[in-house]
């Protein structure tokens, strides 16, 4: 965002280890989750396996555990916001840090690495919601399939709004270009800040609205979808846990 500290690094500007190891170890982050998340739908199609269900779910709350640090984070600018209207956009100390460390990437395009930061959040957000999908896949009449797939389209239009910023930043534009800056058309400012900061602060809260009741109705229907991964199905339909 236009003006928001610690995004501005000259050259000589140097960046502490740790930020640059949080910066790295996000991005592993999302790359291992996405790996997982491919495993996961490669192996349930070659066959029902009951150990998927549980693997699914580690998946899903590691994305839900990221998506709690994601969402506080926009949380704090909002707040941030509402006490200085007229101010800078600002981010947390640990959310400047690790854009700090992604900054180096090309420490010359000014708020590309808080661009980055926010990429990647999404992406491992999005992840989250595309292993609820790969659990469900043969349970495809229960409302944890139809939150998951509300989720995904959602969250992947998102993921595509902060892809548009990023690589608009990277490729040399002034003013990154997304819905949420109006296309790079929103001169730099307070009113700029107030869009883009309420913009990406209610986007979160639906997504994670949305990945909540995805969990809800997982959790209510549990026994159905642990039934799916069965080659011999349980009746009435029982949660994996209670057979092992």
């Amino acid at each position: 965002m236009p003006g928001m500290p610690g995004m501005a690094m000259g050259a000589g500007h140097h960046v502490p280890v740790l930020d640059t190891v949080g910066a790295v170890g996000l991005l592993a982050w999302a790359v291992a989750m996405w790996l997982a998340v491919a495993v996961l739908a490669f192996v349930d199609r070659r066959g029902r396996r009951a150990w998927l269900y549980k693997a699914g779910l580690t998946v899903i709350v590691i994305g839900v555990i990221g998506q709690i640090g994601h969402l506080a984070e926009h949380v704090a600018q909002a707040g941030y916001w509402i006490w200085h209207p007229e101010a800078p956009s600002w981010m947390t100390p640990w959310g400047t840090g690790l854009a700090n460390g992604f900054q180096q990437i090309d420490p010359g395009r000014k708020t590309l690495g808080m661009e980055i930061l926010h990429l990647v959040g999404n992406f491992i957000f999005l992840a989250g919601l595309a292993a609820v999908m790969v659990l469900t896949r043969r349970a495809r009449a229960t409302r944890t399939r139809w939150w998951g797939r509300m989720g995904v389209w959602m969250q992947g239009i998102h993921g595509l709004e902060h892809l548009s910023l990023t690589v608009s930043i990277w490729l040399g534009a002034k003013e990154a270009v997304g819905l949420s800056t109006w296309f790079g058309q929103l001169t730099p400012g307070p009113g700029a800040v107030t869009y883009r900061v309420w913009w990406h602060f209610w986007a979160n809260v639906m997504g994670s609205f949305i990945f909540a009741m995805a969990l809800w109705h997982l959790r209510r229907e549990r026994g159905e979808i642990a039934d799916s991964f069965r080659d011999a199905p349980v009746h009435p339909p029982v949660p994996v846990d209670a057979l092992t």
